[in-house]
């Protein structure tokens, strides 16, 4: 059941019964969503079997990556006044399905039951998870969402450095693991391929040295889209990644640094931070 604070102010009361009523009453009509609202109310987590704890786990974490999406906001992952709802995630469900990650493996120790490795993907109502966003004082970040850009320069563990595109044979890893920051976000990512990257000529080099100008002058070859322009070098000693992030677009400029971590958590925390930007909820 959800419990509100004992002393709750006027505010907090009025936001506290509203989801609750939101939680625990029926289903209020509403518009069903466009097609391509669908992927922002969906969202798939790793969970090992199929229990009810273990499914209630899946489905807070997935609720937490669907409000972020729908609203733009990346500072609501870890923001505590989520916990209420992610506790009754199960009442904001519309459907769900299981993808055994061991299909067609045999069956070994405790494989075949509690332990066994599935991905949940979780489908919520749109009305309800709208009504989730007003009563935190945020609405959904409306459609269309803008392309962005991304150009990187890497560097790996070998010294050898290249630009990632979205074809060719370098960077599968980082291809995929983009792909997946922006369907965790809701913000549609792109790379530029590698014949776009030719005429060009962007190098790693050119990148890492990239002015203000010179970032406005690609974003115009590339149909004005914003553009995510950096660099990302492996750190032995660190053991982990470096990255140089220079954002242009909608007439901001943004600079930052991460360090010592895997892609897939830069990559992550850089999308986070450019929806941010874009959608009006930086910090």
């Amino acid at each position: 059941m959800l419990m509100l604070a004992r002393h709750p102010s006027a505010t907090g009361l009025r936001s506290a019964v509203f989801i609750a009523t939101l939680l625990l009453g029926p289903v209020a009509a509403a518009a069903p969503a466009r097609a391509d609202d669908d992927a922002l109310y969906r969202a798939r987590a790793f969970v090992t079997g199929q229990g009810e704890s273990e499914r209630a786990r899946g489905m807070a974490l997935c609720l937490a990556d669907v409000l972020v999406k729908v609203s733009g906001d990346p500072q609501l992952r870890g923001d505590a006044r989520l916990k209420p709802l992610e506790s009754e995630a199960a009442r904001l469900v519309a459907r769900f399905s299981y993808h055994d990650r061991m299909a067609g493996l045999p069956l070994h120790d405790e494989q075949g039951t509690r332990d066994r490795p599935f991905d949940l993907t979780v489908a919520f109502d749109p009305g309800r998870i709208d009504g989730a966003l007003r009563s935190l004082g945020l609405q959904p970040w409306p459609l269309p969402r803008p392309a962005v850009m991304v150009l990187l320069g890497i560097r790996d563990g070998a010294g050898v450095s290249y630009v990632l595109a979205g074809n060719g044979g370098r960077g599968l890893g980082q291809r995929l693991s983009l792909a997946a920051a922006g369907e965790r976000s809701g913000l549609p990512v792109r790379l530029p391929d590698s014949a776009g990257l030719a005429a060009r000529q962007l190098t790693y080099e050119e990148l890492a040295a990239a002015t203000p100008a010179r970032l406005k002058a690609l974003s115009r070859s590339f149909d004005g889209a914003p553009l995510l322009a950096g660099r990302l070098d492996w750190d032995e000693a660190a053991g982990g990644w470096n990255t140089r992030w220079r954002f242009s677009g909608a007439g901001k400029e943004r600079d930052w640094q991460i360090r010592g971590v895997s892609f897939d958590e830069d990559f992550r925390r850089s999308v986070d931070r450019t929806m941010g930007i874009l959608s009006g909820h930086e910090r």
